[in-house]
C-alpha cells in the first residue's frame, strides 16, 4: 500500500509506481502534512466525483480544494477558499465548474481549469450541509437545518426557499436520479416528494405505524431513481419502493451496528441503475456491502483502529474514496473488493427440498426483519439435480462459458419469462458465445469510418452525441469486416437498439451484432440489394398454415409479406417495442434456434389479427407494422412457441436455417453470403461514381479558377474603360458644372445687389418707423409717469392727512393719560402724606399720654410714700426720669420740625417737577408745530388757509404754549419733510424719562420716610 503526502505541492502524481491494491483493496493513501509540523496532518472533510468517476474533488480543513485524476495518476490545486468547506458538489452541464459550501454559510462556484471564482450564492443562515446538482445541470439544491433553497445555475439566483418550523428541522433534500423529482426528509421521519419545475408535492411516504422508530440520518437512491434506502439510529434499514410508495422490506444489520451514519449504493455496468450492493457506514467506522434481495454481507472497508467518516463511490463503480478518522484519504478498487463474490455460479446447482424451502424461506414485514427458523433436531436434507442421460453431443451444445447451461437456463426463461436485468448482460455474453477479438475489432476500428457512414447524422439524426459516435464506429467496423454492410440501407435501424444497449462497450456491440447477422439474418442477402423474398415466403407459408383467413385478407387488400414481414425483421422490433419489452423479446430470441426470430414475426401477427382485420387500406397497415401496440409481448412469446413447436416440419423454418454457429475466436468469420457481384458491382460503381466526381470536381474546379481569372481579367478591363469614360464623363461634367456656376455666379451677383438695395431702403425704413415708434413710446412714457406722479402725490396727501388726525388723536390721548397720571400722582402723595402726618400725631399722642401717665403715677407716688430714708432714693429715680421725659419731648420736637421741613422739599420738588413736566410737553408741541409748519405740499394736499402772511391772531394761537394749530404751510419749497413718526418717537422717549423722573422721586420719599421713622424711634 502506497502513502502520498501533497504538502504544500500544487500538482504531481497520486502514486509514483503502479498501484498493486492489497487484500483490503487500497490502491493509495493520500494525506496532507502541514507546512510547519511534518508531524501533523491537514485533515479533508469533503469529496465527490464528477460524471464520468474518473476524478474527483477533495476540500481539506484549510480551505483547499485539489482535483485527483485517477486515470491520468496527477492531482493539482484548483482553489484555496480560505475557509473550511461544508459540501462539495459538480456542475454536471458545465462539467469544469463546481460549487463550495463554506463554513461562513455561502456557496461558491468556481471553474477548475481556470481558477477563477464564476459566482458567489448567499441567503443561508446555519452550515450547508449538502449540496445537490438535477441531471440536467440546471438547478441545484442546498439544505442547511433550517431552510432549503432551490438555485437556477444559469443565473445562480434562488428560486425557490422551503423553510420549516424549528421543531421539525430538515434532514436532507436531494433530486432523484433519472427524473424531475426532489425528495425531502425531515427529523420526524417524514419523506416528500415535489415536482422540481412546479414544486407541487407528488405524494408521502408513510411512516412506519409498528416498530422501533429509526429516527432517519441516513439516504441513498439507486441509479434508477426506483428505491430508497433510509437508516438512522438503529441497526435497521427501510427500503422503499418510489413506484408503489411502500415500505418494500426491512434489513437488520449485524449487532455491532448500532447507528448508520452514511448509505451508499454500489453501481454496477450491467444492472440498468437498479443497483444491488448496498453500502452501509456504521458508527463503529466500518461500511459493510450487503446484497438487498439476498441480504447477504459480501465484504466490508476499513476498521476499529483505522476508522472511516465518509464515504463516496465513483458514478462508474470502479472506485471508492473515504475519508478516515486521522483526516486522510484512502482509494480503493471496487474490482479487488468483489473479486470473491463475483465468481460465476458453479455448474450444479444446490436446491432445498420442497418441504424445508418454505421454513427457510425470509419474509420481510414492516415491523421487522424475520430471521430463518432453525431446525437443530437434523440436518437440511439437500439433494443435487443430475442431469439426464443425454448424448456427448447435445450435452456439449448445452454447455456454455463460465460455467452455465443453456437448457437450465431455457428452464429458467421459462418460467420467469425473463432473464433478471442485473444478469442479462452476462447471459447474452454466454449465449451468444461472444470471442472478444480485441486485436480482430481493433485492426477494424484502425481503418476509420466508412465512407458509407460519414454523414449518418443527416439521415439519422440523434440527440446524444456519445450514441451517434458509437452508432458510427460499429457501423463502419461491420462495413470493413463485410462490404456488403456499407450498402445496406436497414443496418443502422438494426444495430441501433444494440448500440444503445452496449453504449459503453463497441467490442461488444459489435460481436453481439456480428453474431446477430451470421445466425439470425441467414439468407437475407440472398436477394441484395431486393428483400429477402425467401426468408419472407417461410413467415409466409407458416401464417398461411395457421392463420388462412388472416393470411387471405392481406392478399385481398394488396399486402405482401415486405409490408408486414420485413419492416419487423429489418427493425428488429425495435420500432413496435418498448426497451423493456424488446430485452424480454430477445432473452427468448438468444436462447433458441435462430428460426425463433422468423416465427415471433408471425405469432406477432397474428396476436394483432383482430386490429389488422379492420384495415382495408395499405396506408393502414403500413402505420401498423412501423408504429407501437397496444400489446402483450409475453402472449407474442407464448404464441412464438406455440407456433414453434405445432408448425409441420416441412414448412417449419427450423429446417431451412442452419443452428447456433458463434464467431470464431482470434479473427472473425468470413461473410460472404451475398451476391457478391451485386455488391462488388455497386461497389465498383460507386467508386466509379466518386472517382469521376473527383475527376469532375477537379475540372470544374480548374475551370471554375479559369473563368475566376478570365472573369476578374474581363471585370479588370470593363474597370479601366469605365474608368477611363467615367473621367471623360466627369472632366466634361466639371467644365459644364463651372460654366453653370460663372453663369449662376453673375446671376446671384445681380440678386444679391438688388437685394442689397432693397434691403438698405428697407432699412431706412425700419430705421424711420423705429425713430416714430420710439418718439411715440417716450411720449407715452411721460404722460404715464405724470399721471403715475398725481396719483402718488394724492396717494401720499391722504396718507399724510391720515396720519397727521392720527398724530393729533394720539397726542390728545397721551395728554390726557399724562394729565390722569399727575393727578393720580399727586393724589397718592397727599395720602402718603396724610398717612404720615396721622402716624407722627398718634406717635406723638402715645409719648405725650405715657408721660402724662409717668406723672400721674409720679405724683401718686410722691403722696402715698411716707418713708424719708426710701424718699430720697425715689427722688431721685423720678427726677432722672422727668429728665428722661423732658429729652424725650426735644426728641419728639424735633422730629416734628425736620417732618415739617421734608414736607416743604417734597412740595418745592412736586411742584418743579409739575413745572419741568409742562415746559416738556410744551416744548415738544412747539417743535412738532414748526416742523409741520416746514414741511412742503401741493395745493391739492394742503389745508385750506391763506398765502399771505399771518395775522397778530394766527401768530399768538402758533406761539401760545396751550393751543396746537396743524393747519399750517410753509412758503418755502426746498425746506425738510417731517415725518410724524419721528415726533412720535421724541414724545416717546420723553415720556419714558418724565416716569423714570417719577420713579426716582418716589423712591427718595420712601427713603426719607424710613430715615425720618427711625429718628423718631430713636
Amino acid at each position: 500500500m502506497q502513502t502520498t503526502d501533497i504538502g504544500n505541492k500544487e500538482e504531481g502524481k497520486v502514486w509514483h509506481r503502479k498501484p498493486t491494491p492489497s487484500n483490503t483493496g487500497i490502491m493509495v493513501t493520500v494525506i496532507r502534512s502541514a507546512a510547519a509540523y511534518q508531524s501533523k496532518t491537514v485533515r479533508f472533510l469533503h469529496v465527490t466525483f464528477d460524471t464520468t468517476g474518473d476524478s474527483f474533488l477533495a476540500g481539506d480543513h484549510h480551505g483547499n480544494i485539489y482535483v485527483l485524476d485517477i486515470t491520468r495518476n496527477r492531482f493539482r490545486l484548483v482553489q484555496k477558499t480560505g475557509q473550511a468547506c461544508t459540501a462539495l458538489a459538480f456542475n454536471l452541464r458545465r462539467t469544469t465548474e463546481f460549487l463550495v459550501a463554506l463554513a461562513d454559510y455561502s456557496i461558491k462556484c468556481f471553474d477548475k481549469d481556470t481558477k477563477q471564482l464564476v459566482s458567489w450564492m448567499r441567503g443561508h443562515e446555519g452550515a450547508v450541509s449538502s449540496v445537490s446538482v438535477h441531471g440536467s445541470g440546471r438547478y441545484a439544491i442546498s439544505t442547511s437545518a433550517d431552510t432549503a433553497q432551490l438555485w437556477d445555475l444559469d443565473t445562480f439566483q434562488r428560486k425557490r426557499k422551503l423553510n420549516v418550523r424549528q421543531s421539525v428541522g430538515i434532514q436532507r433534500v436531494f433530486f432523484l436520479p433519472l427524473g424531475n423529482t426532489i425528495l425531502s426528509c425531515f427529523n420526524d421521519d417524514s419523506i416528500f416528494a415535489w415536482e422540481s419545475d412546479t414544486l407541487f408535492c407528488k405524494y408521502q411516504l408513510p411512516v412506519p405505524d409498528e416498530g422501533p422508530r429509526i429516527h432517519y440520518k441516513a439516504f441513498a437512491v439507486t441509479r434508477d431513481g426506483k428505491i430508497l434506502a433510509a437508516g438512522g439510529r438503529s441497526n435497521l434499514l427501510h427500503l422503499w419502493c418510489l413506484d408503489t410508495r411502500q415500505l418494500l422490506r426491512v434489513v437488520q444489520m449485524p449487532p455491532k451496528v448500532r447507528t448508520v451514519r452514511q448509505l451508499e449504493f454500489l453501481p454496477d455496468s450491467f444492472d440498468g441503475g437498479a443497483s444491488q450492493t448496498l453500502g452501509v457506514l456504521s458508527q463503529d467506522g466500518v461500511m459493510r456491502f450487503i446484497n438487498i434481495q439476498t441480504c447477504k454481507l459480501l465484504f466490508n472497508i476499513g476498521s476499529h483502529d483505522d476508522a472511516i467518516t465518509s464515504a463516496t463511490i465513483s458514478p462508474n463503480g470502479r472506485h471508492i474514496v473515504t475519508i478516515m478518522d486521522n483526516g486522510s484519504l484512502n482509494i480503493y478498487s471496487v474490482q479487488c473488493l468483489t473479486q470473491d463474490y463475483n465468481k460465476p455460479p458453479p455448474s450444479l446447482v444446490k436446491v432445498v427440498s420442497e418441504g424445508e424451502c418454505s421454513a427457510l424461506t425470509m419474509k420481510v414485514k414492516s415491523e421487522g426483519v424475520q430471521r430463518p427458523a432453525k431446525n437443530p433436531g437434523r440436518r437440511v436434507k439437500t439433494k443435487f439435480l443430475r442431469p439426464p442421460a443425454v448424448p456427448m453431443t447435445e450435452d456439449k451444445e448445452n454447455e456454455l462459458p463460465d460455467g452455465l447451461n443453456k437448457k437450465r437456463l431455457v428452464t429458467l426463461l421459462k418460467a420467469f419469462g425473463e432473464y433478471p436485468a442485473k444478469y442479462r448482460m452476462f447471459v447474452w455474453r454466454s449465449l451468444l458465445r461472444l470471442p472478444e477479438n480485441h486485436a480482430a475489432f481493433s485492426s477494424l476500428t484502425d481503418k476509420g469510418l466508412h465512407s458509407a457512414y460519414l454523414s449518418i447524422q443527416e439521415r439519422y439524426p440523434i440527440k446524444s452525441h456519445k450514441l451517434q459516435r458509437g452508432l458510427q464506429r460499429v457501423l463502419s467496423a461491420l462495413a470493413h469486416w463485410a462490404a456488403i454492410f456499407g450498402e445496406t440501407d436497414y443496418l443502422p435501424l438494426m444495430a441501433f437498439p444494440f448500440v444503445k444497449l452496449f453504449q459503453n462497450n463497441p467490442l461488444l456491440c459489435f460481436e453481439v451484432v456480428a453474431t446477430t447477422i451470421v445466425n439470425w439474418c441467414q439468407h437475407w442477402f440472398e436477394y441484395f440489394p431486393n428483400p429477402p423474398l425467401n426468408v419472407l415466403s417461410m413467415a409466409e407459408n407458416v401464417l398461411a398454415h395457421h392463420d388462412k383467413e388472416l393470411l387471405q385478407h392481406l392478399i385481398d387488400c394488396g399486402v405482401t409479406s415486405q409490408l408486414y414481414v420485413w419492416p419487423l425483421l429489418e427493425t428488429l422490433f425495435s420500432e413496435v417495442l418498448t426497451r423493456d419489452e424488446w430485452l424480454k423479446l430477445f432473452d427468448n430470441v438468444f436462447s433458441n434456434h435462430p428460426a425463433f426470430l422468423l416465427v415471433s414475426v408471425v405469432s406477432y401477427v397474428t396476436c394483432c389479427r383482430a386490429p389488422l382485420l379492420l384495415c382495408s387500406h395499405k396506408e393502414d397497415f403500413e402505420y401498423f407494422f412501423h408504429h407501437r401496440n397496444n400489446l402483450d409481448v409475453s402472449s407474442v412469446i407464448k404464441e412464438t412457441y406455440r407456433l414453434m413447436e405445432s408448425t409441420p416440419a416441412d414448412i417449419h423454418p427450423r429446417n431451412m436455417l442452419d443452428d447456433f454457429q458463434p464467431l470464431t475466436r482470434g479473427q472473425y468469420p468470413v461473410f460472404n453470403k451475398y451476391p457478391t457481384y451485386i455488391v462488388e458491382y455497386q461497389s465498383q460503381e460507386r467508386e466509379r461514381i466518386r472517382q469521376q466526381e473527383v475527376d469532375y470536381l477537379r475540372e470544374r474546379q480548374a475551370v471554375q479558377e479559369l473563368r475566376a481569372k478570365a472573369v476578374q481579367r474581363q471585370a479588370e478591363d470593363e474597370a479601366w474603360y469605365t474608368q477611363q469614360e467615367i473621367l471623360q464623363q466627369a472632366e466634361e461634367k466639371r467644365r459644364d458644372i463651372l460654366q453653370q456656376e460663372e453663369s449662376k455666379l453673375a446671376e446671384q451677383r445681380t440678386r444679391l445687389t438688388a437685394m442689397k438695395r432693397e434691403l438698405k431702403v428697407k432699412e431706412l425704413q425700419l430705421m424711420d418707423a423705429a425713430r416714430r415708434r420710439f418718439l411715440k413710446q417716450q411720449q407715452d412714457q411721460r404722460l404715464t409717469e405724470l399721471h403715475r406722479l398725481d396719483e402718488q402725490i394724492q396717494r401720499k396727501m391722504n396718507t399724510r392727512d391720515q396720519e397727521t388726525a392720527a398724530a393729533v388723536q394720539d397726542i390728545q390721548v397721551r395728554q390726557m393719560e399724562l394729565e390722569a397720571q399727575r393727578r393720580l400722582f399727586e393724589q397718592q402723595l397727599a395720602k402718603e402724606q396724610v398717612r404720615v402726618t396721622q402716624e407722627v400725631r398718634a406717635e406723638v399722642d402715645t409719648r405725650r399720654h405715657r408721660s402724662e401717665v409717668e406723672e400721674t403715677t409720679f405724683q401718686h407716688l410722691l403722696n402715698n410714700d411716707t418713708d424719708v430714708s426710701l424718699g430720697t432714693n425715689k427722688w431721685e429715680e423720678v427726677v432722672s426720669q422727668k429728665a428722661q421725659l423732658e429729652e424725650q419731648r426735644q426728641a419728639t420736637a424735633t422730629a416734628e420740625a425736620n417732618r415739617r421741613v421734608f414736607f416743604s422739599q417734597e412740595e418745592e420738588e412736586n411742584e418743579q417737577h409739575r413745572d419741568n413736566l409742562r415746559r416738556s410737553q410744551d416744548h415738544s408741541l412747539s417743535q412738532q408745530w414748526e416742523m409741520r409748519a416746514r414741511s412742503p405740499c401741493s395745493t391739492s394736499g394742503l389745508l385750506h388757509n391763506s398765502v399771505a402772511s399771518p395775522g397778530p391772531h394766527q401768530s399768538q394761537q402758533r406761539h401760545s404754549p396751550n393751543n396746537i394749530c396743524l393747519n399750517n404751510q410753509s412758503t418755502s419749497d426746498d425746506s425738510t419733510c417731517f415725518s410724524l413718526d419721528r415726533g412720535r418717537g421724541e414724545l416717546d422717549c420723553r415720556e419714558r424719562e418724565l416716569m423714570q423722573n417719577i420713579r426716582e422721586l418716589r423712591q427718595k420719599l420712601a427713603a426719607r420716610a424710613k430715615n425720618s421713622n427711625s429718628t423718631v424711634s430713636q
